[in-house]
């Protein structure tokens, strides 16, 4: 179909930005969405109403509900949410192909990275991860931005799929750590909900950049403890992504901790919402797999008892306050 080399798998809203950026030379595109009203929207009046409704869509995008018809093509970013990945991927036959996985969050239940359910489910497949400062409306307008693309593959794999995603106005950085990239972009959606609540209670711009702050040192410990490299957790798929994440109701995951700050409840702050806030379905796994691995996360902890509605927001601020007083020089633990 469409003569298109490439496909992305997921009609959300950044599988929609990152279609949009691909075809925005002319390139053919071949996008899976699995609502049939969309992908008819998308194919005869090349708009996404439902997901990303701001783009005008490239003509050069092609829809399809049929994740078969992907299956051909060489290179696949794959954008379906976390918790769906496993589910998506067992519809598309394995075969030797580069599988991009641009979802970020860890897998409920299992504690499984997305590196990991991807090659459970595709073994034939060479993986690598995309992720980095990147909301979809402005990637989709052609705003530039940049990210890391962490290729199992090495330099090889990153020669073969750095022209096929680089554009003008996004530019990917290579790495080789692949569980860093990972880890970056699932611990930075939970402390993004932090990051809302401290909105949501008026605490201040202070108050946010100390949480950032913090954050990242739970990120950096959670990360070493896993294997993640140092470097890339202060790079663009980490501490780059936190700060964008952290700092504007554009994110998902902040806006849903800023609704939890003004006082609603999980089921008001996610009612309505066409888009899934990633790091609610993280928040819990990630801190079993933190106390598993020995690593202190206090913030996400606090998070967690606030999803679980164990505690208001007031009182997880508090409690994190009241903390005892430490060098902030600690290594991991």
């Amino acid at each position: 179909m469409s003569g298109a080399q490439v496909g992305v798998i997921g009609g959300g809203a950044w599988g929609t930005a990152l279609a949009q950026s691909l075809a925005s030379d002319g390139t053919p595109v071949l996008l899976w969405a699995r609502e049939a009203e969309l992908v008819a929207e998308i194919n005869t009046r090349h708009t996404n109403s439902l997901f990303l409704p701001s783009a005008e869509l490239a003509p050069s995008i092609t829809a399809t509900n049929q994740i078969g018809d992907l299956a051909a093509l060489p290179v696949l970013l794959v954008v379906c949410p976390a918790q769906h990945l496993a589910r998506v991927l067992s519809g598309l036959p394995d075969a030797p192909r580069d599988l991009v996985l641009c979802a970020k969050g860890i897998e409920a239940g299992t504690g499984r990275l997305m590196g990991d359910v991807a090659a459970a489910a595709a073994p034939a497949a060479t993986l690598a991860v995309l992720s980095g400062p990147t909301f979809a409306h402005e990637v989709a307008a052609g705003l530039p931005t940049a990210v890391t693309l962490a290729c199992s593959g090495g330099q090889e794999q990153w020669e073969r799929l750095s022209p096929v995603i680089s554009r003008p106005a996004l530019r990917p950085y290579y790495s080789d750590d692949v569980i860093g990239a990972e880890i970056g972009g699932s611990v930075k959606n939970v402390l993004a909900i932090a990051c809302g609540v401290v909105e949501g209670l008026k605490l201040g711009q202070n108050a946010r950049a100390a949480l950032i702050a913090r954050g990242y040192a739970e990120m950096l410990r959670f990360g070493l403890a896993r294997g993640a490299r140092a470097e890339t957790l202060s790079g663009l798929c980490g501490m780059g992504d936190l700060v964008l994440t952290c700092s504007s109701t554009s994110s998902r995951n902040f806006s849903l901790g800023k609704a939890l700050g003004e006082g609603l409840t999980m089921a008001e702050a996610l009612a309505g919402k066409n888009s899934v806030a990633e790091g609610a379905h993280t928040a819990p796994v990630l801190a079993q797999l933190a106390a598993r691995e020995g690593v202190d996360m206090p913030i996400v902890d606090a998070v967690c008892r606030l999803l679980a509605d164990e505690a208001s927001a007031s009182a997880v601020v508090a409690q994190l306050l009241a903390r005892p007083l430490k060098s902030e020089l600690e290594g991991p633990q």
